[in-house]
């Protein structure tokens, strides 16, 4: 997910998207461990986009 993309989401948006993707983040950590993902980048992706979500709404906390 972009950073564009993440600005425009409204924040009780932002915070489901972040749960949703905690939650595919650790199912697939799970299925790598018992079967090797065929693309385990998507592991990484997934970590990556889960801490730009943090951070926006980190930001925002900050801003108020």
């Amino acid at each position: 997910m972009k950073i564009k993309e993440l600005k425009e989401l409204e924040t009780k948006d932002l915070v489901e998207k972040l749960e949703a993707a905690v939650a595919a983040y650790n199912v697939k950590k799970l299925n790598h461990q018992i079967t090797p993902l065929e693309n385990p980048s998507e592991i990484k992706a997934a970590r990556r986009d889960i801490a730009r979500m943090k951070t926006e709404l980190r930001m925002r906390e900050l801003n108020k």
